[in-house]
């Protein structure tokens, strides 16, 4: 289930009782967001601090619940989405200095298939590659969109942007990022 089955007047009322200190409720928005928030967060920062950032944005959603107004025309997935990009700022903030996992490990796991974790390892490798040479406005938006599977409309809410604005720098990023890939890649597309 994900928080593209619930219409916003459902999510609204999940939200409300949260609210009001039901912790089901706020089990079950964390079930509709968690995916697209994991992807999101995962994709920003080193796989090892993905699970931590992602337990920290809902902590802090269960913290600041109560601070959300529905009135203010911001749906609640934009204002999760809000404090999720904050927590990987912040994340980014409290490290000195960010490792990354080395891509060239071998997984001891014989059931894997080496070929599909090698062509896998290496698009990942190559995309992101492509994404950092991105402007950062432009990036967020790509992995706002595909990441965390955000409508324009949402995007536009968590970064304070026109929704034509983000229609417009995702088709322009979307356009730099077929540049920036390898050929063979861009044949695929």
């Amino acid at each position: 289930m994900s928080s593209k089955d619930f219409s916003e007047d459902e999510l609204q009322k999940l939200v409300r009782s949260a609210q009001s200190g039901d912790t089901e409720c706020f089990g079950k928005i964390y079930d509709l967001f968690f995916d697209q928030i994991y992807r999101y967060a995962s994709f920003r920062v080193p796989d090892e601090m993905a699970e931590d950032i992602v337990a920290d944005i809902f902590v802090k959603g269960w913290e600041k619940i109560h601070s959300y107004k529905s009135k203010k025309n911001v749906p609640f997935g934009a204002w999760l989405f809000r404090i999720a990009r904050h927590s990987v700022i912040d994340a980014y903030r409290m490290q000195q200095e960010i490792e990354e996992v080395p891509e060239d490990i071998v997984d001891s796991d014989e059931f894997n298939q080496a070929d599909s974790l090698v062509k896998r390892t290496y698009l990942l490798k190559t995309v992101r590659k492509a994404l950092r040479e991105l402007p950062q406005k432009q990036r967020e938006i790509l992995e706002l969109s595909f990441m965390a599977e955000l409508p324009n409309s949402e995007i536009a809410r968590v970064l304070n942007m026109r929704e034509g604005a983000v229609r417009t720098m995702k088709f322009r990023a979307l356009q730099k990022l077929e540049i920036l890939l390898p050929t063979e890649m861009r044949e695929n597309m």
